[in-house]
């Protein structure tokens, strides 16, 4: 009787794993990774560039207006691959009254193309290499913006934290949104170049 009752609690038990890990399987994409986080509210799909997911998030209005006024619209839906630090909504709003308004006047178009190509990275850097470069670099990995700047990654309390010229800092709030032609890592905070 007890052998009876130890063979089917085996066998339930293998059939949960075995159950589980084929719904995990089932998560992940053709392409290997696991399923897109959404943001926003919204589906971001691997398939699209990351204009084309951008637009779809209610959090990122702000950055799409700004990247459609610096006029890097076509650059950011090119091949790439490019990494993105995508602040919300609520990083621009934290800057002080009036920025966002007079860096999206055309007259500001430089600055505000400086500041948007500061938050991205040439190639696809997905969290796991970013973590590993901090560890690599004991600590700190400095990254090598498009705009010609430097951030500087590091680790806190498990979250990766990127540190600007000025010392502002923005935690990554969702991690590896992998897109045609790179990845985005949404940031709490803009980051800001000397």
């Amino acid at each position: 009787m007890k052998k009876t009752f130890l063979a089917v609690l085996m066998a339930a038990t293998i059939g949960m794993t075995s159950m589980a890990a084929s719904a995990q399987m089932n998560e992940k994409h053709s392409m290997g990774h696991m399923k897109n986080p959404k943001v926003g509210g919204a589906e971001m799909s691997p398939t699209k560039n990351i204009i084309e997911n951008a637009v779809n998030s209610k959090d990122h209005t702000t950055l799409v207006a700004a990247v459609k006024a610096a006029g890097l619209v076509e650059t950011l839906s090119g091949p790439g691959p490019f990494t993105v630090f995508a602040p919300t909504n609520e990083a621009f709003a934290k800057l002080p009254a009036g920025t966002v308004d007079t860096l999206l006047k055309p007259e500001n178009k430089d600055q505000l193309a400086k500041i948007l190509t500061y938050h991205v990275v040439a190639g696809t850097v997905t969290a796991k290499e970013l973590v590993q470069k901090i560890k690599a670099g004991g600590g700190k990995a400095m990254l090598t913006t498009v705009s010609g700047g430097t951030l500087t990654a590091t680790t806190k309390g498990g979250k990766v934290m990127l540190t600007d010229e000025k010392g502002g800092m923005a935690t990554v709030t969702i991690a590896n949104v992998m897109q045609s032609n790179g990845v985005i890592h949404v940031v709490d905070s803009v980051l800001l170049p000397n």
